[in-house]
């Protein structure tokens, strides 16, 4: 066993940083490897190989978002081998996000790991999940380009493998938008992904346990205490509502010294929730006005590390700044030479496919409908994504079982019927068991919209029948309960 001492000597002699020295490594073993070397073969293939006719065909699925997990909870894994490639290995059930900031759901409620959306990604042969980032395509040799994900020096250096697919579905989603605004990224705090949450409730509390610090003067305590919201959508409203319960019932009973110093101002450039009914933004002003939220019309124009300025010169101070402004494309998508559709997402004809190219489809937010389809780009919202995945699943259920599964073989197929979206409504808490429920299928259309504590009772079913699975259903249903008795969670972990 000398030389395998010798490898142990050669592996922390050096971190093998290039592929060179990770090559020179394995060839090395291949001198004492009989056949001629498993690890060389390893080393050249770096990945997953293109499959042979008489295997299953491959489908790569990059995200594991709304529309990402929709897709692959429906694809048949008798017609195809699922792979998975995404930086976070569960999906996130955006809609209650908001609730986990200030502890009236825990975090792991809205979390729902992939392997149970799909189980054969751990228990087929050929299916699989990597915990990394899709960085580069080339639709010419079917293949993707990945890099594992890695936290903090002392991980595992990113490692880079090709994976071949069959068929291709990006489903990447997108980022937060900050309109090129200087400090967003450095000082703002986002909320689309759990460890979002967790920061935001982690620096909340904090910001609570240090005003009450003997020698903090009193203007230090309204900084510390003042929490901003910039963006006046749903996310931002229902985030404001949650606050603002949150202060009224949590904050009064068990941070009695600085009660009076925390407040909570939501800053929108037009209109809060500009897609409802304008009785229902009137009702929502209202409610979130009585919960102490402070509603400010302006414009940021940079932000500070304590205070955000505005177009008019005004400055804000704050100790939480939260985002809630919107998204836009990703870098990734950005990079890719796609055809795009208006506002830079990946273009899709009515087939949920990208034209041009061979066996790639995109779905969720990263994609939109081209011009030439005659479509409008569908708004980047859960119940979108969700209804893309759910097409395409059953489209690429409806190509295997035709013989077009693998690569470039569904050029004659029909695929028939187009993707059609039809809007079923949209709701929003505004805090103090209200809400707002709008059914009607646009703003201009006719239809049933709802404001109070009925419509709070309705949101509250509506995502508790669409929470992912029965497990998270039960966490939720029992968070609410808890909440409800013994008030929410403020312990800092």
């Amino acid at each position: 066993m000398f030389w395998f001492r010798n490898f142990v000597k050669i592996s922390t002699a050096t971190k093998a940083k290039s592929p060179s020295t990770r090559n020179l490594i394995l060839t090395s073993l291949s001198h004492f490897s009989s056949a001629g070397s498993q690890a060389a073969v390893a080393a050249e293939a770096l990945g997953l190989g293109p499959t042979k006719a008489d295997e299953k065909p491959r489908v790569v699925v990059l995200g594991s978002g709304w529309a990402g997990c929709r897709l692959m909870k429906g694809l048949d894994p008798k017609l195809y081998d699922i792979v998975c490639v995404s930086p976070r290995n569960h999906m996130v059930f955006t809609p209650l996000l908001a609730s986990t900031c200030v502890g009236t759901l825990e975090f792991r409620s809205v979390a729902e790991p992939i392997a149970r959306i799909q189980p054969s990604i751990s228990t087929a042969p050929g299916s699989y999940f990597f915990l990394a980032n899709c960085t580069a395509l080339n639709t010419d040799t079917h293949e993707v380009h990945c890099e594992t994900v890695t936290e903090g020096a002392q991980t595992l250096e990113p490692w880079k493998f090709k994976i071949s697919y069959d068929k291709l579905v990006i489903a990447s989603g997108a980022q937060a938008s900050t309109f090129g605004i200087n400090g967003v990224k450095e000082h703002a705090v986002f909320l689309r992904e759990v460890h979002h949450a967790q920061a935001i409730r982690r620096k909340l509390l904090l910001n609570l346990m240090l005003s009450e610090v003997p020698g903090i003067s009193e203007e230090e305590k309204r900084r510390l205490l003042h929490c901003v919201v910039v963006g006046g959508g749903p996310t931002g409203v229902e985030f404001s509502g949650e606050l603002g319960d949150f202060i009224r019932k949590d904050v009064d009973q068990r941070y009695t010294h600085v009660k009076d110093y925390i407040h909570v101002t939501l800053i929108e450039a037009k209109d809060i929730l500009s897609s409802f009914d304008d009785r229902l933004r009137r009702y929502a002003i209202k409610q979130l006005t009585k919960s102490g939220v402070h509603l400010v019309r302006g414009i940021v124009k940079e932000v500070k590390q304590e205070h955000v300025i505005l177009s008019d010169g005004s400055e804000v101070p704050y100790g939480l700044l939260v985002w809630s402004t919107g998204v836009g494309p990703s870098p990734f998508v950005n990079s890719l030479g796609l055809s795009k559709s208006p506002g830079g997402r990946i273009g899709i004809n009515e087939w949920l496919r990208v034209p041009a190219v061979q066996d790639v489809f995109s779905i969720g937010d990263c994609s939109g409908f081209l011009e030439s389809t005659g479509k409008p780009v569908l708004p980047a919202l859960a119940q979108v994504a969700e209804r893309q995945g759910k097409y395409l699943a059953n489209l690429l259920n409806k190509i295997g079982k035709d013989g077009g599964g693998h690569a470039n073989s569904d050029k004659e197929l029909d695929f028939g019927d187009p993707f059609e979206y039809k809007h079923l409504g949209s709701m929003a808490t505004v805090g103090r068991f209200k809400a707002l429920v709008d059914l009607r299928q646009s703003k201009e259309a006719k239809g049933v919209s709802l404001a109070g504590f009925f419509s709070f009772f309705i949101w509250r079913s509506a995502y508790l029948t669409r929470v992912v699975s029965w497990r998270n259903r039960f966490y939720v249903l029992i968070n609410w309960l808890t909440t409800s008795v013994f008030g929410r969670d403020i312990s800092r972990l």
